[in-house]
């Protein structure tokens, strides 16, 4: 009998309070599961952002599930459950193919273990960073019209200048922003805020702000 494990995750507290988020996502693994006639070994829970897999400590111990050989099938009831980000989506759909495990999702039918199942994973992880990015761009826009407005808004940036300069002379070279960001992350750069991931849209709003500021 095929053994799957579960996974489940909301993005706020509010959610993990009132229990409908989740115990939502519960009812539906179990029934599919029933629905497969797989044994359901667990689900592991997560009340945390869905941009990247760092850390979540509920999806860290399902995998640990797959990892020892307990399940065959990781089962999500959506894909942006298991990340928003179409690298980490990618790095995990690879994983399971190599280490001969499945990833399901629900909501797109999403299969890896078929060649089908793997294009429709990937076309999904695509909207879903689209979304996060358009996110992203619609709160940079509207910051824009705060400040504009004379709104002083966040914590001030402390970007060290030797990083300052060096994205500075990456751009002047014809490097896009999502290229910069990569680079970066890859480095293990931090942050202006101490934290560990750049974004694309991060970054030109910074230097765009900059480059107002030095405009006026």
């Amino acid at each position: 009998m095929t053994a799957a494990v579960g996974y489940a995750r909301v993005s706020t507290a509010e959610q993990e309070n009132s229990g409908l988020g989740l115990e939502a996502q519960r009812r539906l693994l179990r029934e599919e599961s029933q629905r497969r006639g797989w044994s359901l070994v667990g689900i592991h829970e997560d009340v945390a952002p869905g941009k990247t897999r760092n850390g979540r400590r509920g999806l860290r111990s399902a995998l640990d599930v797959v990892h020892a050989g307990e399940a065959d099938v990781l089962l999500a009831a959506r894909i942006d459950r298991l990340s928003r980000s179409l690298r980490d989506l990618i790095e995990l759909m690879d994983k399971s193919v190599q280490e001969d495990w499945a990833v399901v999702t629900l909501d797109l039918r999403v299969d890896t273990t078929t060649p089908h199942g793997k294009a429709i994973a990937r076309m999904a992880g695509v909207f879903a960073e689209l979304e996060r990015d358009l996110i992203a761009e619609r709160t940079t826009a509207a910051l824009a019209v705060k400040r504009a407005q004379g709104a002083k808004l966040g914590r001030p940036i402390s970007m060290p200048k030797n990083i300052r300069q060096s994205i500075l002379r990456m751009n002047a070279r014809g490097i896009g922003w999502t290229a910069i960001a990569r680079r970066l992350n890859d480095q293990g750069v931090p942050t202006a805020q101490g934290g560990k991931r750049w974004y694309a849209s991060t970054i030109r709003a910074m230097f765009a702000e900059r480059q107002s500021q030095d405009r006026t």
